[in-house]
């Protein structure tokens, strides 16, 4: 069987694609997720993009008319998934939104939710109600210590505000205003690792803490492993369990997690136009390849077509993914 080459790193790993025992094929593209750039108003500790307000790279004019008009050719595209640094923040974001649901397309946003609290983001929360934009949040934990360790001191305070808000605006009760909260694992300082717990039992837990304390709804809560790339990475190098935690990662390996892997269904794209199979690919640089080279927006424009790549890239970390319950931008995938 002729498998796809993937990067490989010096770290004594059963190739991934070897485990998987066969090509990760795409399959039509249905979502485009596009990151708007690396500036945000927050620096978390467990950030794969590695945002932070010095940032500067963001959406170019230019390749934000390309990107309407792939939306509004490509009827095949279902939901619109806009991504940073903060994006709400990022060029483009608004005239992706309304491209987008202009289309009938569903747009998520990947927001910190401290974001409404800045000069100049204030009304947010009202654009996102008023253009129907499915809102999924970051927020780790739902206790305060936890938040403000990963995130910084006066997150949590901020996030719970923010989410009253979405609430007074019919966010988490209104049918047409989804709003999701993210669950991250902390950051482990030794070789305890441990993976997210089951979506479902957790979900409750923090329905029931939140709703208890500050009157606070929301829809689902997505679970998400901690990927070994950008600060994550960099955590654990620091600590000597980069190759320990990839290892977890393969001991917990899980096939059932394969066939709905985000990465075969789904583009991601930089602020510069590269392409890629997932977000975690992009910040790792591993771009998409086509039989006619490396995937750009413009080429896709060209070809007439989205579903120009044969293969997911891999590497090691797509160990996250398929460990244990499956890890995606959607939560959870078994």
């Amino acid at each position: 069987m002729q498998l796809k080459a993937e990067r490989v790193e010096e770290v004594p790993l059963t190739p991934f694609l070897e485990k998987v025992g066969f090509p990760l094929t795409k399959k039509p593209i249905e979502v485009l997720q596009i990151n708007l750039g690396k500036r945000c108003n927050l620096a978390c500790t467990h950030c794969h993009v590695e945002a932070g307000p010095q940032r500067r790279e963001e959406l170019s004019p230019e390749l934000c008319d390309q990107l309407i008009e792939i939306i509004r050719r490509f009827e095949q595209i279902k939901t619109i998934d806009l991504t940073g640094g903060a994006p709400e923040m990022l060029y483009g974001f608004k005239p992706l939104v309304e491209a987008a649901r202009g289309e009938g397309k569903e747009v998520i946003v990947r927001s910190n939710l401290t974001i409404y609290f800045e000069p100049g983001y204030e009304d947010i929360p009202e654009y996102c109600r008023h253009h129907g934009v499915r809102i999924v949040a970051s927020l780790p934990c739902y206790l305060a210590d936890n938040v403000d360790k990963m995130r910084g001191h006066g997150v949590y305070d901020a996030s719970i505000r923010a989410l009253q808000r979405l609430n007074a605006l019919g966010y988490g009760s209104n049918p047409d205003l989804i709003l999701d909260l993210v669950y991250n694992p902390q950051l482990p300082p030794g070789e305890k690792f441990s993976l997210p717990p089951a979506q479902a039992k957790l979900e409750k837990d923090y329905k029931e803490f939140l709703q208890v304390h500050f009157g606070i709804k929301f829809n689902h809560l997505l679970t998400i492993t901690n990927l070994p790339i950008g600060r994550t990475k960099l955590h654990l190098k620091r600590r000597n369990l980069y190759e320990s935690y990839l290892q977890f990662l393969e001991a917990n390996y899980n096939g059932d997690t394969v066939a709905p892997l985000m990465c075969r269904s789904q583009l991601s794209i930089d602020y510069l136009g590269n392409v890629y199979d997932c977000d975690f690919n992009q910040m790792e640089g591993l771009r998409s390849r086509s039989p006619k080279g490396m995937v750009t927006v413009g080429m896709l424009l060209a070809t007439g077509s989205l579903d120009v790549i044969e293969e997911v890239g891999t590497a090691p970390y797509c160990y996250g993914c398929t460990a244990g319950c499956g890890s995606s931008c959607g939560g959870a995938l078994v």
